[in-house]
C-alpha cells in the first residue's frame, strides 16, 4: 500500500494554516487545475470533525466523484480526513502542523490503495503515487502562497 508523505515549511502561524487547510473555498481555489468542485455535504467555509464533503474533479481525463469524512481533528495539530466513496479502495489523509522558528511545518501523510487487487497494485506503483505526489504537492505550494501572503498582509497592517 503506498504512503505519500510531503513537509512543506509555511512561513505562517500554525492556527491561520491549518483553518486555511480546512477552508473548502480555500480547497477549490487550489485545486481549480482539476475543477475540483464541492458538490454536497459542505460545500463553503470551514469543515469540521465529522462532516463529510463530495467532490467533483478531472482526472485522467474524466470527471469523478469523491466523499470525504473529517474523521480525526486535534485542532491546531492535526486532522484527517478519509475516502467514504469513491474510487479508491480506501484512503486516509493525515495533515499534522508543527511549530518551528521559521514558521509551520505542514506534514501530509496519504495512505491509499487502488482497487483490483495486482492490476490496482501496479496502478499505484506505476501512475498512481507519481501523480498523487504531483497534486498534494500543488496545492500545497498553493497553501503556502497565499498562507505567506496572508500572514504578510497581517504583519504590515
Amino acid at each position: 500500500m503506498p504512503v505519500i508523505k510531503i513537509e512543506t515549511l509555511v512561513l505562517a502561524p500554525k492556527q491561520k494554516l491549518f483553518d486555511l487547510c480546512l477552508d473548502m473555498d480555500v480547497h477549490q481555489a487550489g485545486m481549480s487545475i482539476y475543477k475540483e468542485k464541492a458538490i454536497s455535504g459542505v460545500t463553503s467555509g470551514p469543515i469540521s470533525l465529522g462532516e463529510t464533503v463530495t467532490w467533483r474533479a478531472k482526472h485522467f481525463g474524466f470527471f469523478q466523484k469523491l466523499t470525504v469524512e473529517i474523521t480525526e481533528m486535534d485542532t491546531p495539530h492535526y486532522f484527517a480526513d478519509e475516502m467514504v466513496k469513491g474510487t479508491f479502495k480506501r484512503f486516509k489523509h493525515s495533515h499534522y502542523f508543527e511549530d518551528k522558528e521559521e514558521g509551520t511545518l505542514m506534514i501530509d501523510v496519504f495512505d491509499f490503495n487502488s482497487p483490483l487487487g495486482a492490476l490496482g497494485r501496479l496502478v499505484d506503483k506505476l501512475v498512481l503515487t507519481k501523480y498523487m505526489t504531483k497534486l498534494l504537492m500543488s496545492k500545497n505550494e498553493y497553501l503556502k502562497r497565499i498562507s505567506e501572503s496572508h500572514a504578510h498582509q497581517l504583519q504590515s497592517e
